[in-house]
């Protein structure tokens, strides 16, 4: 698989990982968008949010509880997750990774 991510989960490519569990990777964004940006991979490929499958419903609550904990331990008071969707909706990589912006 030529996925960025999926060399970075497994270990072929270098990166800084912030946190890492049996479901996802924690990462810091190559080209930050906010003094402090983060992006959470689910180790499970899905190409876009809108392929995930019902299914995967548990997989997507678990990143936004680790993307809540990654702010607590950063101290964040206020910060915002999101999902880019698509080309047209401005994702790059197409797997899917919440933004973790504050």
């Amino acid at each position: 698989m030529d996925c960025i991510f999926c060399k970075i989960i497994a270990k072929h490519i270098p990166s800084k990982i912030e946190f890492e569990d049996d479901l996802s990777v924690v990462i810091q964004d190559l080209h930050p968008k906010s003094k402090i940006h983060l992006l959470i991979v689910p180790k499970k490929h899905i190409s876009t949010i809108a392929e995930a499958h019902d299914d995967d419903d548990a997989l997507l609550g678990h990143l936004t509880l680790v993307a809540r904990d990654m702010a607590a331990k950063l101290g964040l008071n206020g910060y915002k997750l999101q999902y880019n969707v698509g080309k047209e909706g401005g994702q790059e990589i197409f797997h899917i990774h919440m933004h973790l912006l504050g």
